[in-house]
């Protein structure tokens, strides 16, 4: 007990003392405000948890409409493309007004038949004054009645489709470059048929000629790939439609496909390049039979003259004719790419 005593009067059991009297304060005032820091981080941590949730909501939904989106142009283009075969099955071939169109030229029925009888009649005639007989004569008759009026279209056809190809891009860019001015489609469009050189111009005069008698543009659109029957063309019809129906960028969608048709002509080239070769080769192999015929009807006229001057000369004549026919066809359509 002594030494009880002594420790309580000694400096130290009053240090003690202090340090375990500021302990329990400590304690208990910790104990009293524990409760309200812990609802501050409860609420903290429910807010980050809400803010969360709404982000990733908001992030489903973004996914949501995109993927709608993406849909509903899946669906449009699957209904483009049944319609368009649709048209297809309906119509494999163009009527007289479309192919006439296509190729350039204004002629009625009446005088694409006037035209091929007189190229018949012009062709018969001929034959028969250089003295070839009769058969002969009314198989040039057929040719020149029923084909040559119609390879004369067909050449001019092609020759315009390939002078659309090579200004088409350029009348897009100008729709882009218009579009992305801010100005409105229709006037794009207006700028593209002024400047634009033919074919093109007149192709786009008439979508808006179509367009001035109240037809709506996603339709109008659709009289281009009609008139002019290519891939390209479709394209345009078929992004104009898009973005009728879905909307979204048009600048975007138009500058894409000018991009595309770029490509596709600098393609169209390096194909080009690559089969002239072989187009030479053909022309070569199928001129060398006529070649040799006129020398040795320069060099021996009386070996060649069998083949005039006889029956079956020229039976045999009409024979090489037809399979030479064949196998010219047949290296055109081997180095005919197409892409």
């Amino acid at each position: 007990m002594a030494n009880l005593d002594s420790f309580l009067a000694s400096p130290l059991a009053d240090y003690l003392i202090t340090a375990l009297i500021m302990i329990s304060v400590v304690g208990v005032t910790f104990t009293l405000l524990a409760p309200l820091f812990s609802k501050d981080k409860l609420g903290k941590r429910k807010e980050g948890l809400v803010q969360k949730s709404s982000s990733q909501v908001r992030g489903r939904s973004q996914k949501i409409d995109v993927s709608a989106r993406r849909k509903t142009v899946q669906d449009q283009l699957k209904a483009m493309e049944a319609a368009q075969a649709a048209k297809k099955k309906n119509a494999d071939k163009p009527i007289f007004a479309d192919w006439i169109a296509q190729a350039g030229l204004s002629w009625s029925k009446p005088k694409y038949y006037i035209i091929s009888v007189l190229c018949g009649l012009i062709i018969f005639f001929s034959s028969l004054f250089l003295g070839q007989p009769i058969w002969i004569a009314l198989a040039l008759l057929f040719v020149g009645t029923f084909g040559l009026p119609r390879l004369y279209i067909s050449k001019r056809r092609k020759k315009r489709f390939d002078k659309f190809l090579d200004e088409f891009p350029n009348a897009v860019d100008i729709i882009v470059r218009g579009v992305k001015s801010g100005m409105p489609l229709g006037d794009c469009l207006q700028i593209a048929a002024t400047e634009s050189k033919d074919p093109v111009g007149a192709e786009f005069s008439h979508v808006l000629d179509k367009m001035h008698m109240g037809m709506p543009l996603s339709e109008a659109i659709h009289y281009i790939p009609k008139r002019v029957p290519l891939q390209e063309t479709n394209f345009l019809a078929i992004v104009v439609t898009i973005q009728a129906q879905a909307g979204g960028s048009l600048s975007e969608a138009l500058g894409n496909l000018s991009k595309t048709l770029r490509q596709r002509k600098e393609m169209k080239g390096k194909i080009r390049a690559v089969s002239q070769e072989a187009k030479t080769s053909a022309a070569i192999i199928g001129s060398l039979p006529f070649l040799v015929t006129l020398m040795l009807s320069v060099v021996a006229p009386d070996y060649i003259r069998y083949l005039i001057d006889t029956e079956i000369g020229l039976i045999l004549v009409g024979f090489a004719l037809v399979w030479m026919t064949i196998g010219i066809l047949v290296m055109r359509k081997m180095i005919d790419f197409r892409i």
